[in-house]
């Protein structure tokens, strides 16, 4: 940061995505004037014609809003409606058939609609509040994210709707987050009950979701592949909105429609891994190992085709770009993060301490991915709720630094959040509500400690999903 100014001519300090600068105005403001409405200056000055001032630093004024704003930006860049038309093919010879699973199906759904030039039909299936009317594709709300009757009965049904169609027909498969738990079609052998007892353990286990939808596709009979399998002659095209780190088409929705590399060797893995104990008869598919997914090079795949639409680094490039139009410097991580969400919690909050003594403040630290819980404790909460109480514990009210953690499908879990927000002062306002947000958090309830705090970040169904979104702000010192 350049040294305060003691005297002579004053010039305006512009702040861009790295040093501070100085810039003469040649205009009736200061170039400063970019950092818009979340932005004030601890310290000012004027020239005798009033047209330039000396900012020195610029900080974001009301934090929370800010960070808020950036969640909502990375939310709107993913919106199936914006997204979606200029990735739809082609209308075939023959029928157009729409099928898809996720929390973004319904709203992908009305996106085909309003932009598909010819006849189509079809059905998707989202979370229960996650429905958007349609006219023309039906729209079924299930459960998640452990399955349910209703998810099974419509999965059926798509397998229905997909089987016997012809080489000059169209299968549009829309995959989204959630689409692995809402389309469940149980293996022969296997029981809803069965595939709901591994899902709740592996929820628990710390698992990430590769591994878990590795276990969902080998109990799954339109999982990894098979809905494409069940098409074939049909054309199918995908378009998909990744939530998964490194956006791979055979775990987004457990990859329906792509091939699978994994085996049911992988599958009794994971299960050894986190000392799952499974019921019966998934531990005698799992040993027989009989119905292997269709892999790479599957000739009945060869008409497959997969577009991804949005992904998790787009819109942390969008939150970025917001980031860097309000004068703060983005520093972006990685949209692929995994791992604990306590040991990522206490990376990155070192990462941020190190970071308050940069020259080039106000900066955000944005990062995605999938940060995961394993539950010992009896209490509320998701991944996103427990990183940040995690990071507030870690920070120990330092007087810089606010941070936002939240799930872009708008809800953490199981809970009714999207996750929480914590600043320099939730130490003590925990404190003076005699909240022990230690404890709190080895009982896994972090949710009970933001909303006994007001601030859980609430953001109903966004009818998208690009995971994780997480923003750490740091303040100029004062």
């Amino acid at each position: 940061m350049p040294p305060e100014p003691s005297g002579g001519a004053l010039t305006c300090l512009k702040f861009q995505a790295g040093p501070w600068r100085k810039e003469q105005s040649s205009h009736g403001g200061c170039a400063s004037s970019a950092a818009k409405n979340h932005m004030s200056h601890d310290r000012e000055a004027k020239d005798e014609s009033g047209e330039c001032r000396y900012v020195w630093p610029m900080r974001v004024a009301d934090p929370p809003s800010f960070l808020r704003t950036l969640l909502d930006t990375a939310v709107a860049a993913a919106a199936p409606a914006a997204v979606l038309p200029a990735h739809l093919p082609e209308p075939p010879r023959g029928r157009t058939i729409v099928v898809g699973a996720g929390k973004a199906a319904a709203a992908m759904a009305r996106a085909v609609e309003d932009h598909w030039p010819g006849p189509l039909s079809g059905l998707v299936i989202t979370r229960h509040g996650y429905g958007v009317a349609c006219s023309r594709i039906e729209v079924a709300e299930a459960s998640h994210p452990v399955p349910d009757a209703v998810g099974v009965g419509a999965a059926r049904r798509i397998v229905d709707l997909v089987r016997g169609l012809e080489a000059d027909d169209l299968v549009v498969f829309l995959a989204s987050g959630g689409g692995s738990a809402l389309m469940t079609l149980p293996a022969s052998g296997v029981s809803l009950a069965d595939k709901q007892a591994v899902t709740r353990a592996l929820l628990k286990s710390g698992a990430t979701i590769g591994e878990i939808n590795c276990v969902r596709k080998h109990l799954s009979a339109i999982k990894g592949g098979r809905l494409a399998v069940a098409a074939y002659p049909a054309r199918v095209v995908t378009l998909a909105i990744s939530d998964v780190p490194g956006d791979d088409p055979a775990v987004i929705a457990s990859g329906p429609t792509a091939a699978d590399p994994s085996s049911f060797a992988d599958a009794r893995a994971i299960l050894r891994k986190y000392d799952i104990g499974a019921p019966a008869a998934v531990a005698q598919r799992f040993d027989e190992a009989a119905d292997e997914t269709p892999k790479p090079g599957d000739r009945r795949l060869a008409k497959a085709q997969y577009r991804l639409i949005a992904t998790p680094k787009q819109s942390l490039a969008a939150a970025a770009a917001a980031a860097r139009a309000a004068g703060t410097m983005p520093i972006l991580l990685s949209d692929a993060i995994e791992g604990e969400a306590r040991a990522v919690a206490a990376d990155q909050a070192r990462l941020a301490l190190a970071t308050t003594s940069r020259a080039s403040l106000p900066a955000v630290i944005l990062s995605g991915g999938e940060v995961t819980v394993t539950v010992r404790g009896q209490g509320r909460g998701g991944p996103n709720t427990e990183f940040i109480l995690a990071l507030a514990l870690a920070l120990d009210g330092q007087p810089q630094i606010y941070a936002l953690a939240a799930d872009t499908d708008g809800i953490d879990g199981t809970e009714d959040n999207a996750g929480a927000q914590c600043g320099p002062a939730t130490i003590a306002r925990a404190a003076a509500l005699k909240l022990d947000l230690a404890s709190l958090l080895a009982n896994n309830d972090s949710y009970a400690a933001f909303a006994a705090l007001g601030d859980l970040i609430v953001t109903g169904p966004t009818r998208t999903n690009v995971n994780d979104f997480r923003a750490i702000l740091i303040q100029p010192q004062s």
